[in-house]
């Protein structure tokens, strides 16, 4: 993940040479690797309902890492896996629902994964980190804009970095496809999906 900015100084030209941009040091002190601690992270989705209202989720068991490069911010990488049967919507019939093979059929595909593949900053603290995302057996590109949270050491003296952000899908390119018509005009579920990541990943020795 691209999520080191490097620190504006001037440009001083002196006998054709051109002065390079030095890396923070704040930032480049997060260089390393890094694993996402799912007790204090969250991945959830709203969809619309019934065309009236919304209807919030999340799945609660997930894994992931991050290598996070200062001095190259390209070569910065995500990686998660979520397990689909961990779907929770608060409603036990609408989660087994989710989990069938109306959707996203948890026992023939336990996983959903997503795999960076380029990074970039959008301006400030602001990120796009685009990829591959897999559902069931379809995999899509995916972008996800990400806002870095900042840094800290916890009171077990972890290294933690923290980043939250949202994107929209549309399910049908995952052939996640099932729906009902509406006496009143419309379908039950909405075919646009808004993600949601708000991550803590702590620093490996």
């Amino acid at each position: 993940m691209g999520l080191f900015t490097r620190r504006s100084q001037n440009v001083n030209v002196r006998d054709g040479a051109v002065a390079t941009l030095e890396v923070d040091p704040a930032l480049a002190a997060l260089t390393g690797d890094y694993v996402i601690d799912p007790a204090h992270s969250s991945i959830g989705f709203t969809v619309r309902h019934a065309m009236v209202t919304n209807v919030r989720g999340a799945f609660t068991e997930h894994e992931g890492s991050l290598h996070l490069d200062g001095a190259d911010p390209s070569r910065s990488t995500a990686s998660i896996d979520v397990k689909i049967a961990s779907v929770d919507t608060g409603i036990a019939d609408r989660d087994g629902h989710l989990r069938s093979g109306d959707f996203f059929d948890a026992e023939a595909f336990p996983l959903m994964t997503f795999r960076s593949t380029e990074a970039r900053q959008l301006g400030g603290d602001t990120y796009r980190i685009t990829g591959e995302l897999t559902i069931k057996d379809v995999t899509r590109p995916l972008s996800i804009d990400l806002e870095f949270n900042g840094s800290a050491t916890d009171p077990y003296g972890n290294e933690r970095v923290g980043f939250e952000g949202s994107t929209e899908i549309l399910r049908s390119d995952w052939g996640l496809t099932w729906n009902a018509a509406l006496e009143a005009g419309g379908v039950m579920v909405s075919d646009k999906v808004k993600l949601t990541f708000d991550i803590s990943a702590i620093k490996q020795a």
